[in-house]
């Protein structure tokens, strides 16, 4: 089923046509099962059609870029696709509230987390989650298909800041509901934080993935952790 958010933002724009649509779905729920490049690939096919699969497209390439940046150390050099994807979305609005300027401050933030600019990336990201919560409660889109709360503990959990991020996964159930990244965010954390709800939520996320026969290393990495030593002894 299509998000309420998803179907608002194309709702919003006429010219967004039933395969847009379709592509904006399949791309959501790719994320949700942690194929990122399979999204990015189904938003690019569509980004011809309407603005909002153009939009989804570049913020989902700089959050991917932002990444590959803070393995590199964060240099000038890794972080141009970061920097054309937050000029690209411009394009879309992003000097207006909307989902635009939410994603924008996002990949900011992301930008700033390739650096370990822990400050800078706060200012950023604060600024995102507060006007997503702001759209969510009017009933508009936030970020697309990642939102800002989903990201923002992301980010975090990157830069090792494990309880700001547990706060963003938290606040992200709230108001998205739970859903596998956010899931695997909170497993995460608590594993990092060594709590024995990490043994909870990396349950919870092999029950959601149920029999699915593809298996991304996410779904390995709960299996194992829920078969270690921790969760065994902690289960006795």
């Amino acid at each position: 089923m299509v998000p309420l958010v998803l179907a608002l933002t194309l709702a919003q724009n006429p010219a967004c046509n039933e395969q847009a649509l379709a592509a904006l779905g399949d791309a959501a729920a790719r994320v949700q099962e942690f194929d990122i490049a399979g999204a990015i690939a189904r938003l690019e096919g569509a980004a011809v059609m309407c603005d909002e699969a153009g939009l989804a497209s570049w913020y989902l390439a700089g959050l991917v870029a932002a990444r590959e940046a803070y393995r590199d150390g964060g240099s000038d050099e890794s972080l141009a696709p970061v920097r054309k994807a937050i000029a690209a979305l411009d394009a879309y609005g992003a000097n207006v509230p909307g989902s635009a300027q939410i994603a924008r401050l996002v990949l900011l933030g992301a930008a700033s987390a390739a650096q370990s600019e822990r400050d800078e990336m706060a200012i950023f990201l604060d600024e995102a989650l507060r006007l997503e919560s702001i759209q969510v409660a009017a009933k508009q889109p936030g970020a697309p298909v990642v939102t800002a709360h989903q990201a923002a503990g992301d980010l975090w959990l990157q830069v090792h800041r494990f309880e700001e991020a547990r706060r963003a996964y938290e606040e992200a159930s709230e108001l998205f509901g739970s859903r596998p990244r956010t899931m695997l965010g909170l497993a995460r954390t608590a594993a990092r934080l060594n709590e024995p709800s990490a043994c909870i939520h990396y349950a919870r996320l092999v029950e959601w993935w149920g029999s699915i026969s593809s298996e991304p290393a996410e779904i390995t990495e709960a299996r194992a952790y829920i078969a270690g030593s921790s969760c065994r002894t902690r289960g006795r």
